[in-house]
This record gives C-alpha cells, structure tokens and sequence, in this order.
C-alpha cells in the first residue's frame, strides 16, 4: 500500500514552495530599461553585439553561446533558434521542441549584428557568430566575466556590496518584459501565447507564472475611449 500521508504531505510542500515562489521584481531580477540603456553604453563593440542580442532576443546562454551565422537571416531581420553549446561546448539540439524558433531581430540589433560581421575573421555559415580567437564558442563564465560583469560594474549597475547586480538571465527576463510592456511604455504590447513562443517556454503556464504578474491588469480608460470613438463616430 503508498503512503497516502507521505504522498498528501509532499504534494503540501510542494504547492507550499509554488505559493511561496517571489515573483521577478524590475530593478532586482529585472534590469529596469535605465540600467540596460547604461550596460550598453558601456561595453566595447564585440561584448556589445553578443549582450545586445541577448537584450533583445531572450536566447537562453547556451543557444547565444551556440548561435552560428548560418541560423541567422540578417537580410530577413530573423534569428533562428536550432542549437545550443552545452557547458562543454558541444552543440546539440534545444532542449525541447518549443525552444526551436525564429525570433525578429530589431533594426538596432541588426545593424549591430551587421557591423559585427564586418569586423570579425569567423564569418562563414558554419562559424560561430560570438566566437573566441580560436573561433570556438565561449564558456558561460568567460561571457559573464569578460562582457556582462565589467560592463555592469562600470556603469554602476552593483549592489550594496559593489557587486554586478545581474547574471545573464537576468538580460532574458528584460526581453520577456520588453515583449510585455506596453509601446506606451516602450515595449511590444505582445500577447502571452507570443511570450511563450518567442521564450521558448514548453507551455503557457511556465510563462505566466514566471511572468504573469507583468501582463497589464487595468482598464486603461484612454484606449477605450478611443476604441468607442472609432467604433461610433460622432
């Protein structure tokens, strides 16, 4: 017979740990729009076309770490999400179906990506877009360390110990709010199913409860007032 007692218990803390889960605040978990304009501003041109794709491509640090010029379309403004570098450094495919995806690249990152491409030595379909001097793809400290984290530092983006504030998700998270903020806000106003999928998340319910709490929840009377006026014109 199972432990009915065992298994109710669990299933407790289980739902207690759900309960519990802080939700992502902007300006700890979240670079506020500020702090990301400031890090920019502050990394050298290589760092900043590798970190501005992460800012506005939501990739995973594997599948940044793993993306080679032949996944990406610079004349159709698209990024192709198909391959990763495990941490040892060995490509394989996304972890699941939904982490395969295109995601639009934004006319800054564009030109960036494009600037970019001019500049290095491994720019052949097969080579990596972010590559090390011997074209290989980076470890994940080495980009956290050599790009992220100075650039933090110099740009006062630290905590009260002086401290970078952010690791690489974090720059995730910024683009999962920029998909959810509203143009007014400056973001994207996107739906959550268009979350999810440009997150490459397995399923809505990862998106909204990572992100959920961002998604506007208020009447806004102006855009209702204009919804009427264009519905019945006077």
């Amino acid at each position: 017979m199972p432990d009915l007692r065992g298994l109710k218990k669990a299933k407790r803390k289980r739902k207690t740990k759900k309960e519990q889960r802080r939700k992502l605040i902007v300006g700890v978990d979240i670079p506020a729009p500020t702090e990301i304009t400031a890090i920019i501003a502050k990394l050298s041109d290589y760092w900043r076309a590798m970190m501005m794709t992460a800012i506005f491509t939501g990739l995973r640090a594997s599948e940044l770490r793993g993306l080679r010029w032949k996944n990406l379309d610079l004349k159709n403004d698209k990024l192709y999400v198909r391959e990763r570098a495990d941490k040892y450094q060995e490509l394989a495919e996304p972890k699941s179906e939904a982490g395969e995806r295109d995601i639009p690249l934004p006319p800054m990152l564009l030109n960036t990506l494009r600037e970019h491409q001019l500049k290095t030595k491994f720019k052949a379909r097969d080579d990596f877009v972010f590559s090390t001097d011997e074209g290989n793809s980076h470890h994940y400290s080495n980009v956290l360390q050599r790009g992220l984290k100075p650039a933090e530092v110099e740009a006062g983006i630290v905590d009260n110990d002086g401290k970078p504030k952010y690791a690489l998700h974090a720059l995730r998270h910024f683009y999962a709010s920029w998909c959810i903020n509203r143009p007014k806000e400056g973001g994207l106003g996107l739906p959550p199913k268009m979350v999810q999928e440009r997150m490459g998340h397995s399923s809505i319910t990862i998106t909204l409860d990572l992100y959920g709490h961002l998604f506007p929840s208020d009447d806004d009377g102006s855009e209702m007032k204009e919804a009427e006026k264009k519905l019945l014109p006077s």
